[in-house]
């Protein structure tokens, strides 16, 4: 009679943790960051059609580095949870706080009971009255949430990034400036990678804002001529 095959539950924890890192450290990497007027969201992204970066609500948006078709099921959920809450309540009851929640426990329960863990890294910002409002929520593939201040680097070169921007962010940057760091950074983690120096367009960007100034919806991509009038040098 063979033996059963036997894992024990710390090797399966660790192992499922290494394969999701490993999924997220291959995928381009996104930056978000507070300015003056509200949140910035680059990412490294040429495709015009599969999205990195979304509008879940009126305040409230969602970034995601990894698998496609993973996190794109998660911000689904998300704009379902959105709706349904501000439909039974109120809009103002749809928070950044109560949809982190809500993924965590999805993210958290996938890791622990599914077979493969999904391979992404997300961030969910809501944009307040003043700066002191704003919400920054960064979840890892195993449910972990942290509540960022300032900036979230995410995906390949996260760490590379995020040492950069703890030295050159400052909350009072305008749009221009927050563009062009977030550019800046992404493009000296790709010349890295890769080992040419290159500088990214704006055609290998997606870019969108929660800017405080707008009326309800205060989500806004930023595409086009103005993208590239803001990464002019």
């Amino acid at each position: 009679m063979s033996m059963p095959f036997y894992v024990s539950p710390e090797q399966l924890i660790k192992d499922k943790a290494d394969y999701a890192r490993k999924g997220i450290a291959r995928g381009r990497s996104v930056v978000v960051l507070q300015y003056g007027d509200g949140i910035l969201f680059v990412a490294e992204n040429p495709s015009r059609a599969l999205h990195k970066i979304s509008e879940i609500y009126d305040r409230i948006a969602f970034a995601a580095v990894g698998k496609y078709n993973e996190f794109e099921n998660l911000r689904q959920a998300g704009v379902r949870f959105a709706d349904m809450r501000g439909y039974s309540y109120d809009r103002s009851d749809v928070t950044a706080r109560s949809l982190a929640n809500a993924y965590a426990q999805t993210l958290g329960t996938v890791f622990t009971e599914a077979p493969k863990p999904y391979e992404v890294e997300i961030v969910v910002a809501e944009v307040g009255q003043t700066a002191a409002d704003d919400q920054l929520y960064r979840l890892t593939f195993d449910g972990s949430v942290a509540d960022e201040h300032g900036y979230v680097a995410m995906g390949g070169s996260a760490e590379t990034i995020s040492g950069a921007l703890s030295s050159d962010w400052r909350a009072d940057l305008s749009l221009a400036d927050a563009v062009n760091l977030a550019v800046n950074e992404l493009s000296k983690a790709g010349s890295a990678q890769s080992g040419a120096e290159r500088r990214l367009t704006a055609s290998e960007l997606e870019v969108a804002v929660l800017d405080r100034n707008r009326p309800r919806r205060r989500f806004k991509r930023i595409i086009g001529e103005q993208l590239t009038a803001l990464i002019s040098p």
